[in-house]
């Protein structure tokens, strides 16, 4: 058997191609650091999965997704004098449920993945930039609900139904039915959403301040560069009944 010396296998000279493909991906700006993920509480480390089966804690994207919501709904505190901005996702009044609780209610019954609070998100995102509607205290409910019910949908493996997600977020299903409907056609059914944008948005809601003072721009303005790519009450107390039919 003859072997082969380095010069033989191009060693020397392939060397610092090779070195140039093993740099640290830290720099290539496709890169994707999980590590927000993991903050965020969209993925869970293999060692923190059992603790003495307890309920693991909410995770903190639901309390970052309710921040960037609250201080987007204080740009438009009742911002319904135009009739241009009335949607079907308007209620009479505004629901005796702070946006914090009720994330905690959805996220608590219906069981899906944290990451369909960043997905939900996402749409809001869309729905707003495609529509002359602003978030108020009389939509902001029920467009996360259809959302997030509608993401469950799109990327969870298992999910409940509309009349199960009716009863969690106190609507009837015959109106969540409407409000899926018109979110669909408002978003023109694209709900594919790349992981590059799903990233960004994980990177704005970890760096939501839940102190009290806004880092980043209003929901209506977050991550604009990727337009491109694209606590118990009787449930059916939660929301009132909608305006725009």
């Amino acid at each position: 058997m003859v072997m082969l010396g380095r010069e033989e296998l191009g060693f020397e000279e392939n060397r610092s191609l090779i070195e140039k493909k093993m740099e640290t991906l830290e720099n290539d700006p496709g890169f994707v650091d999980s590590g927000v993920y993991l903050r965020l509480g969209l993925i869970v480390e293999e060692g923190k999965r059992l603790n003495n089966n307890k309920p693991p804690p909410p995770p903190l994207v639901l309390s970052r997704l309710a921040s960037s919501l609250e201080r987007s709904v204080l740009l438009h505190p009742q911002d319904s004098s135009s009739s241009s901005a009335v949607t079907v996702f308007d209620g009479r009044s505004p629901p005796d449920i702070t946006i914090s609780q009720y994330l905690d209610r959805i996220f608590n019954y219906s069981r899906c993945s944290p990451s369909c609070f960043v997905i939900a998100f996402i749409y809001i995102h869309q729905f707003l930039d495609l529509t002359p509607a602003h978030l108020t205290p009389l939509n902001v409910h029920r467009l996360l609900l259809t959302c997030v019910m509608l993401a469950a949908k799109v990327f969870d493996d298992r999910y409940y139904n509309n009349a199960y997600y009716a009863r969690v977020g106190g609507v009837s299903t015959r109106e969540l039915n409407r409000l899926e409907m018109k979110l669909l056609f408002a978003l023109d059914f694209k709900l594919h959403v790349d992981p590059h944008t799903f990233h960004s948005y994980c990177c704005h809601l970890e760096n939501q301040n839940t102190e009290g003072f806004q880092i980043e721009c209003p929901i209506k303005e977050a991550c604009r560069a990727n337009k491109d790519t694209w606590r118990k009450t009787t449930p059916e107390s939660v929301c009132s009944q909608t305006t725009a039919r």
